[in-house]
């Protein structure tokens, strides 16, 4: 008799927990099964539903598909407090440009010409309020020209070499 009750209580619990289990599931564009002489796998392509958990100290999107997004900033939010009527012509130019601009705090001011693959083809410290750059030696191609502050970049610019 002990052992049939306890057979019922034990079936019982069973039967109700199986009615409350839920598996995992999502709602997806597309999906399907894989399989190679090394074994199988399942993908799904799309998901279209995700939670997003939000605390003191951050957010936390639960889901497959999260988007990562890189960005740079290539200038300060208002270099205008910083300089004013900055200038760089001619542009495009063949022999020399001209760095024009009003430094209205004193700021030791830098600049970095760089090519189109990365590499500092030049480098100035202590730039005046007119400074005029010899370009006559370089190839006829696009260059970036990085005025800086302090190794912060304030304003960049494309030059062309003709």
């Amino acid at each position: 008799m002990k052992c049939k009750k306890l057979m019922f209580y034990f079936l019982s619990v069973y039967f109700i927990g199986i009615t409350f289990i839920v598996a995992q599931n999502s709602v997806n564009a597309s999906g399907g099964n894989l399989s190679g002489a090394n074994g199988s796998v399942s993908y799904s392509v799309g998901q279209m539903v995700y939670t997003t958990n939000s605390g003191t100290n951050g957010s936390n999107a639960q889901g497959v598909q999260q988007p990562y997004e890189i960005s740079e900033v290539l200038s300060s939010i208002d270099y205008s407090e910083l300089i004013s009527d900055l200038k760089i012509y001619p542009n495009p130019s063949t022999d020399h440009i001209t760095i024009n601009f009003i430094n209205l705090n004193n700021l030791n001011l830098s600049l970095k010409i760089i090519d189109i693959n990365g590499k500092v083809i030049k480098k100035e410290d202590y730039l005046q309020n007119e400074t005029t750059i010899d370009v006559s030696s370089y190839s006829s191609n696009i260059y970036f020209l990085n005025i800086m502050n302090k190794d912060k970049l304030i304003k960049s610019f494309k030059l062309i070499k003709k």
